[in-house]
């Protein structure tokens, strides 16, 4: 990715950020902008946002936001001179999820090497230093 093109997404989505919270729609709730990816043509935009809440919350979050879409967008047009205005794309972040995931299977795992770990004769777990 070229630099101008680093730019332009870190700009995107602090325009989108400030925009979104500015929303006044009461189906949105704490929602932080985490990226925004703009194809080379500027034609798409990936805007990857977190919500704070459970599936519930952030399934009314997420449709007050594709409902502001086109405000949004006019919002970005307004603050970001470009050849292009792109197709807004919103997904939600997983990240949080991802890593309570693996941080789960890592406890699983910390947990299962100690208790499948072979025992001394004084009956100690055996520890390699």
């Amino acid at each position: 990715m070229t630099q101008r093109m680093e730019k332009v997404n870190k700009r995107a989505r602090q325009v989108l950020g400030e925009a979104i919270q500015g929303l006044k729609d009461p189906r949105i709730g704490f929602v932080t902008v985490t990226a925004v990816h703009i194809s080379p043509d500027l034609r798409h935009a990936r805007v990857t946002v977190s919500v704070l809440g459970d599936a519930d919350a952030q399934a009314v979050s997420m449709a007050g936001i594709e409902s502001a879409k086109a405000h949004l967008r006019g919002e970005l047009g307004h603050k970001l001179v470009l050849k292009f205005l792109p197709e807004l794309n919103f997904e939600l972040d997983q990240s949080d999820a991802k890593a309570e995931r693996i941080e789960m299977l890592l406890k699983e795992i910390h947990g299962k090497v100690y208790t499948d770990a072979p025992t001394a004769p004084d009956g100690d777990a055996s520890v390699d230093g």
